[in-house]
């Protein structure tokens, strides 16, 4: 009954009810469209397509699309190119002084870098979109390159823009990250056929219902460390200054900062993923299998692309976490509010400190997201099936958990606003992602 009576608390906010119509009605148009075939394609012609979907490297690409890599859709490209240029965007605020100012000059820096992280979006759409078609879509192409390859990648490239531009209207309009929303909605469409096709596997086996149940409860024991990834934190503990003003008390307050074990989220694994995918590109520019170590590189379950997979999210986890907790901005707003930590000098102490402590707890966490990441290859190496396996672990059960988290945050924060009743009983709040780093 309890959560009856929270469904029926959000119906009650009226700009909540309209957040999540509003999200399901753009959810509604994705889906719609993640089923449009591109013009002139028999979609009888895609068994091959869809027969190499539903296996290795490129069932990823499908299931972030949400079927449409396989349907030859006109959203098949979906959203990875777009993470692709930020990813681009990120390193050259790094190493382009030009860039690194457009940082500095704030919102308006920001547009300047969201307006060219659209442009690249089109560069690598107008790559990616001929590579599809001649090494996915293959035999089902009904025309040469200027009657049909051609329009046809200008339409991939304006579905994935038009995919790109529901998701930043579900952030304006809707409820939770839109990007975040986009992928997680394009996941979970494959939950379904993905437990379909490995329930078949296992009916007509010795035992196949029990190894199911089993597989089961793995899946439940690896979504609960992937929570404990996510939520996990060092606090830091942090006292005020006492402040007495007339006949009150302000200050000396002990509260504490949260360093989350995390703090890069799910983006080092996407960064990760995107950069993996690159091979997949190259392969279908040359021929539809690869060869070699390129070979190697497309089969999520050989060692090299997971060992390079792992590296490369250990690396963006530093990284992303380099770039999104700054020591000495955190130090400086201690000071300004009267805040020290027990011990420690304020200023550039307090900063070394809180530096070493985000050092020695991200390699940790680096670690345990390199092993939920290729924990779907293991899963796969035991004979589960290709498509279930890609949900023990990986990209698809943390941006899962993660966006999930995010948005039934938002949606709590909502509900306490007015003060209902959150999704817990106990008082206890949903933590989210994106929760602030510092609690004062």
């Amino acid at each position: 009954m309890g959560f009856v009576q929270t469904i029926k608390n959000i119906w009650k906010i009226e700009d909540l009810r309209k957040r999540l119509i509003i999200t399901i009605g753009f959810v509604a148009i994705y889906r719609f469209g993640s089923f449009v075939v591109l013009p002139g394609i028999n979609p009888e012609q895609l068994v091959a397509l869809q027969a190499n979907a539903s296996t290795g490297l490129l069932s990823l690409l499908d299931m972030f699309s949400g079927g449409a890599f396989a349907n030859a859709s006109i959203f098949a490209l979906g959203i990875m190119p777009y993470i692709s240029a930020s990813i681009v965007m990120q390193l050259l605020g790094i190493a382009v002084p030009a860039f690194q100012k457009m940082q500095r000059e704030g919102e308006s820096g920001r547009t300047k870098i969201n307006q060219y992280t659209r442009y690249l979006t089109v560069l690598i759409l107008l790559v990616q979109g001929p590579a599809y078609l001649y090494g996915a879509v293959g035999s089902a192409i009904p025309g040469g390159f200027w009657d049909w390859v051609l329009p046809s990648t200008i339409v991939l490239a304006g579905g994935s823009m038009f995919v790109l531009w529901l998701g930043e209207r579900i952030t304006d309009k809707g409820v939770g990250n839109g990007i975040s929303f986009i992928i997680l909605i394009g996941i979970i469409a494959r939950l379904p056929h993905s437990l379909v096709a490995e329930y078949d596997r296992l009916i007509d086996a010795p035992g196949g219902l029990i190894l199911l149940l089993l597989e089961l409860l793995f899946l439940v024991a690896v979504t609960a460390a992937a929570i404990m990834l996510v939520q996990g934190v060092r606090k830091v503990p942090v006292q005020y200054a006492k402040r007495v003003v007339g006949n009150r008390q302000y200050g000396g307050v002990r509260q504490y900062i949260p360093l989350k074990v995390n703090a890069a989220n799910v983006m080092p694994i996407i960064f990760a993923q995107a950069i993996m995918f690159i091979p997949i590109t190259l392969a279908q520019f040359t021929a539809r299998e690869g060869s070699g170590f390129l070979a190697s590189l497309m089969d999520f379950t050989s060692f090299w692309y997971n060992f390079i997979f792992a590296m490369l999210i250990i690396a963006f986890t530093y990284f992303y976490t380099a770039i999104t907790v700054n020591p000495v901005q955190m130090a400086e707003d201690l000071k300004r509010n009267n805040g020290f930590i027990p011990g420690v000098k304020p200023g550039k102490r307090t900063a070394e400190y809180i530096d070493t402590i985000m050092s020695r707890i991200t390699l940790p966490g680096s670690f345990f997201l390199a092993i939920v990441a290729i924990l779907p290859a293991f899963a796969g190496l035991m004979g589960i099936n290709s498509q279930f396996a890609q949900f023990f672990g990986g990209t698809s059960l943390l941006i899962l958990v993660g966006v999930v988290l995010d948005t039934l945050q938002q949606i709590e924060s909502h509900l306490l606003m007015r003060h209902y009743d959150g999704f817990l009983k106990s008082g206890a709040k949903i933590k989210g992602r994106t929760g602030s780093i510092a609690a004062y």
